[in-house]
């Protein structure tokens, strides 16, 4: 959601916070804002808009100062104003804040009454206005901070400075990550290891409920009980040049062309070439007692699970039940004794989904976890961590992350039928040298993207667009229509095919482009049937095949998009890439913001 970094040095820290929340601004972009502490006083510079607006603000208005504090934000409570910016501050503290305060209202009602009068209309000043209040009245930085903390509600990631202890930043964490940056004479600290990147590679990671005292020469933390804890040092793994957009003209652009590589380096892990196996972690249980499963995702995730429920059901012939987080746990779900929970999740601390894995837990449940960071917070409370290895992803709109977790779902239901006695070692082998054609596969559909491009006016003008897709190749339509929603704006559904006749298809005119996914192989005569319903009543189809679906069904087609020819098992992450691209080049005629697209965030981690 938000991005937070702090800086305690002795050397200026303006420059170096700014350049952090450039790392972070997929987290955030509605206002940004920066604040130093410079002889005994805090200097804020805030902007409405891109991170380029707070750039021009600091060039007529620098900010000196050897430690600081700055913040990108995604706008939860108040419109995404200067006012409503980070950093917050009362008299004597001043901070940034990633989460949601859920008593915020309760609490500032207490500081009016207290004469404290909030001049934003966020949740997060309450909190700067509470701490300042106990420093004011004689508390040391720590005090108060140990006194705030028990009253707040909700979700938070904090990092504080005080003008007049001018050598400390204190950090908190409660649902929102936070990390710890060690350097030599100077500390750091951040909401992720990407955005520390360039300034370490030392890095602590705080747990739940931890809040830390950072000084130039180190850190002390504090347990959710207020005990002193070591946090282990490890080294990050996050690249500095991991975020450069090379000669790509966006990030989603890099990270759709990065998908082979990416793929290749995930498949690695999962299929061991030389004996044609699939291999998942070690674990510290039995998987061939799993009888049952449950996934819990949200949006793209959600559909890699959607795909992933088709492939555990086919082949490990084990039930599987599927919900979207924000929805699952306040049903509280009945679960089966002994049952295994995954979770899918890019960034391993999106709110919802880890509120649901801690539901599960609770529920006795095994719990498994594929993500794209293995230090989140999700991979280190899962009993089996499945990592994707994607690297960092910082277009908002999910692509190579997807394609990953796909790979990683495929290699977990091919291991499951294995151990449960559902695929013989021919099978195995099959599927393994399937999944090794993938990475190619993926290149040959990246060949298309020129033609993709030119077509994609066609779509452009469109108000709303449907997607259609049978089996596995359902979510691959709902994903299609969430990735135009996000990056082009114009309204688009993804249904199963059959269900057109159920309801949709009263909204088919020539002016309604409808996206047709049908590889072909044994469900594409019965989509086809549905796309012919479609252009009977006027619809503009666009077909999305390899060339012997197009062969058969091609003609009178708006615009055809040809794929290679693939075994079904990989024909998800195949085509991933036509729905991906078609979304991008429809978002570069309509001119919209391709990498941050309006009112979205990359991790979302409030509820």
């Amino acid at each position: 959601m938000c991005g937070i970094i702090g800086i305690i040095s002795e050397t200026p820290v303006a420059d170096r916070l700014v350049d952090g929340l450039k790392r972070m601004e997929y987290r955030g972009y509605d206002s940004s804002g920066v604040c130093t502490i410079d002889d005994g006083q805090m200097i804020r510079r805030r902007a409405e808009g891109k991170l380029a607006n707070l750039v021009e603000v600091l060039k007529d208005s620098p900010a000196p100062g050897t430690i600081g504090i700055a913040h990108t934000r995604w706008a939860t409570h108040g419109a995404p104003t200067e006012a409503n910016a980070h950093p917050h501050a009362g008299k004597a503290a001043a901070l940034v804040h990633n989460g949601i305060i859920e008593n915020f209202r309760t609490l500032r009602d207490e500081l009016n009454a207290d004469g404290y009068t909030a001049q934003s209309e966020t949740d997060s000043e309450v909190v700067a206005l509470l701490v300042s209040r106990e420093v004011e009245r004689g508390a040391s930085p720590e005090e108060a901070v140990r006194t705030v903390l028990p009253r707040l509600r909700g979700a938070f990631a904090l990092a504080i400075v005080f003008p007049d202890q001018p050598d400390r930043i204190i950090g908190a964490r409660l649902g929102s990550p936070l990390v710890i940056g060690h350097g030599e004479g100077e500390m750091f600290i951040g909401s992720d290891a990407l955005a520390l990147a360039p300034l370490t590679q030392r890095i602590s990671y705080l747990e739940e409920g931890d809040w830390a005292v950072v000084t130039r020469e180190g850190v002390q933390v504090h347990d959710a009980e207020g005990n002193e804890v070591e946090r282990e040092i490890v080294a990050s793994g996050a690249s500095a040049a991991a975020v450069e957009r090379g000669n790509y003209r966006h990030f989603m652009q890099k990270e759709i062309f990065e998908q082979p590589t990416v793929v290749a380096q995930t498949l690695s892990s999962y299929v061991r070439q030389a004996d044609q196996t699939v291999a998942l972690p070690q674990m510290d249980f039995d998987l061939s007692s799993i009888d049952r499963m449950t996934i819990v995702a949200c949006g793209t995730s959600y559909y890699a699970g959607m795909v992933g429920r088709y492939w555990i059901e086919q082949f490990a012939r084990v039930p599987v039940d599927i919900d979207v987080a924000s929805e699952f746990r306040y049903r509280e779900p009945p679960l089966p004794k002994g049952g295994l929970a995954l979770f899918i999740s890019q960034s391993g601390e999106t709110a919802d989904t880890l509120a649901a894995l801690r539901y599960c837990k609770a529920q006795g449940q095994t719990i498994a976890a594929i993500v794209n960071v293995p230090t989140s917070t999700m991979a280190r409370e899962a009993d089996l961590l499945l990592p994707i290895h994607a690297g960092p992803e910082i277009g908002v709109a999910s692509t190579k992350a997807f394609t990953c977790q796909l790979a990683v779902l495929a290699a977990l239901a091919a291991k499951l039928a294995v151990v449960k006695g559902q695929m013989e070692r021919a099978e195995e082998q099959e599927v393994v040298r399937h999944l090794l054609e993938a990475p190619a596969c993926l290149n040959q559909a990246l060949d298309h993207d020129d033609d993709i491009a030119a077509m994609a006016h066609t779509i452009a003008p469109a108000r709303d667009v449907l997607y259609l897709g049978r089996g596995a190749d359902f979510p691959m339509a709902l994903e299609g229509a969430l990735k135009l929603k996000e990056i082009s704006y114009i309204h688009a559904e993804g249904y199963a095919s059959g269900e057109m006749k159920h309801g949709p298809i009263a909204l088919i005119d020539e002016d309604v482009p409808v996206v047709v996914i049908a590889p072909s192989g044994p469900l594409f005569e019965k989509t086809v049937s549905n796309m012919q319903e479609v252009r009977a009543r006027g619809g503009q189809v666009v077909l999305i095949s390899d060339a012997d679906g197009l062969a058969e069904a091609g003609e009178g087609c708006l615009a055809t998009i040809e794929m290679p020819k693939v075994h079904p098992l990989i024909a998800p992450l195949v085509y991933a890439v036509p729905v991906q691209l078609l979304a991008y080049h429809v978002a570069l005629v309509k001119g919209t913001d391709v990498d941050q697209p309006r009112n979205l965030a990359k991790s979302v981690t409030v509820e």
